[in-house]
């Protein structure tokens, strides 16, 4: 066991991955209710010896944060920027990379929402990456990375399909996860 797993051990956390290291991939985490989400999540990809990347509002990196987030593999996200397509950029990055895992928050925020963005749903369809459901269990204190889904193209149909899955997981803050 390496030091991010001991870290985890400590604190109560264990880590369950059943999906292939791809060299490429998407992984969708939820729920995001709180900060420690990235930080148990880094941690636990970590754990097993994976290295991944990650969405971050572009807000947050203001230094000295911003070189230490762009250094463990954040991309900011710009929030106000028009005829800026996020999604495009990812696309066009995962098809020029040759190794490129991105953890995304499909709620995109810690607050409560019902709305989830489906951007990560046309990166792994267009850019024909494996998309990776990942789960941080508050109420278990398990991070479980096991599920596989492959985008139809039906955004709508995916999403429910993918909030049933997460529907039984807890967040720190259970109050902000919506699934229904």
């Amino acid at each position: 066991m390496n030091i991010y797993g001991k870290i985890l051990k400590l604190f109560g956390w264990s880590v369950t991955v059943s999906v292939p290291d791809y060299p490429k991939a998407i992984i969708c985490v939820a729920p995001h209710t709180s900060n420690w989400d990235f930080i148990l999540g880094k941690l636990a990809y970590a754990a097993v010896g994976r290295h991944g990347g990650f969405l971050m509002k572009e807000s947050w990196f203001f230094w000295p944060l911003g070189p230490i987030f762009r250094a463990i593999g954040g991309v900011p996200v710009p929030r106000r920027k028009k005829n800026y397509s996020l999604v495009q950029l990812l696309i066009e990055r995962f098809r020029k990379e040759p190794r490129l895992v991105l953890a995304i928050t499909p709620e995109g925020t810690r607050k409560p929402t019902a709305r989830w963005h489906t951007g990560f749903l046309e990166i792994s369809r267009r850019a024909d990456v494996p998309l990776i459901l990942a789960a941080i269990d508050f109420g278990t204190k398990q991070v479980l990375i096991e599920k596989q889904f492959r985008p139809t193209g039906d955004n709508e149909a995916d999403i429910r399909e993918i909030k049933k899955y997460y529907s039984r997981f807890t967040g720190k803050k259970p109050d902000n996860f919506i699934t229904d």
